[in-house]
């Protein structure tokens, strides 16, 4: 599965002079922990996180961001954000286009993966994901073959 699968879009963004203030409204606003910050181009030039935000002086988002971003492109496999997210100690990773922003894949958008599972309603074969498989692996029935499952109690 590859994270243009499964990223958020449209991304709530800031620019390098957004003030402080106004990205604190932001995240709040939006029940988010992180806004990528980008220039002119598009092209994402930081983040800024709720961490930045407090422990970072500054009136503006190029004050207080973090400038070294890890980024990944719509066709990185999410086992590998997966392992980018546990190994950097980070919560969120903007994914580009080229060089443009084209969306966010988080935590939870990862945990939404590894909780959302299909079943083949002709053989039984179950599979992870947030749409159902093109085809089954066991018996080639299509997507319209798979149902939803609910997650057991206590997921």
């Amino acid at each position: 599965m590859r994270v243009g699968d499964i990223m958020t879009t449209p991304v709530v963004t800031v620019s390098t002079g957004t003030p402080v203030k106004e990205i604190a409204a932001l995240l709040r606003e939006h029940r988010i922990s992180g806004v990528p910050v980008v220039g002119d181009s598009g092209a994402v030039v930081g983040l800024v996180s709720e961490y930045d935000l407090l422990a970072r002086p500054g009136q503006t988002a190029a004050e207080v961001m973090t400038a070294a971003v890890i980024t990944v492109t719509e066709e990185t496999d999410v086992e590998d954000v997966r392992h980018l997210l546990v190994e950097r100690r980070i919560r969120r990773v903007p994914v580009l286009r080229g060089d443009r922003l084209a969306g966010i894949v988080s935590r939870g958008d990862v945990l939404a993966v590894l909780t959302t599972e299909w079943a083949c309603t002709v053989c039984g074969q179950t599979a992870r994901g947030p749409h159902p498989p093109q085809r089954c692996p066991r018996c080639h029935a299509g997507p319209d073959r798979f149902t939803l499952q609910e997650p057991p109690p206590g997921d």
